[in-house]
């Protein structure tokens, strides 16, 4: 990981507001009881990412990025806040660092003058043969 990531991640997470939620799904009278989901909101142009860095960022959110340019994360895996609340702030730094690896620059490959005569004259022949199936005429 770079350290232009490393020191986003540590600015998103000064960054971040946490509030609790109640949880749905499974965890018995606990889940009725205790707000144990934890709902991360950060802004995302807070964090002043370089454009190409944003643009991806903003992919990769999706749906979980608002028009204000919020990101929302919800985490409710686990029955404790604590462990909800690590599993919310290890995902928004995951996503900022794949946002962070930027795919690679394909390289156009080069062909010579004679390779390239080559293709074209297997590309008349396949032609030629795909030509001699049309429909028969009797002239």
């Amino acid at each position: 990981m770079t350290t232009l990531a490393h020191d986003t991640i540590a600015r998103a997470l000064a960054l971040v507001s946490e509030s609790f939620i109640a949880a749905s799904g499974p965890g018995g009278q606990n889940v009725n009881k205790v707000a144990t989901a934890v709902q991360l909101r950060l802004d995302v142009y807070a964090l002043r990412l370089p454009v190409e860095v944003f643009k991806r960022f903003k992919q990769l959110a999706g749906s979980r990025m608002t028009a204000k340019g919020e990101l929302l994360l919800t985490a409710q895996r686990h029955r404790t806040q604590e462990a909800n609340r690590q599993d919310a702030r290890e995902r928004l730094a995951e996503l900022i660092e794949e946002a962070f690896n930027l795919p690679e620059k394909r390289a156009k490959s080069r062909l010579n003058r004679i390779n390239k005569g080559e293709r074209l004259e297997g590309k008349k022949k396949r032609g030629a043969v795909k030509a001699g199936r049309g429909k028969v005429r009797l002239d």
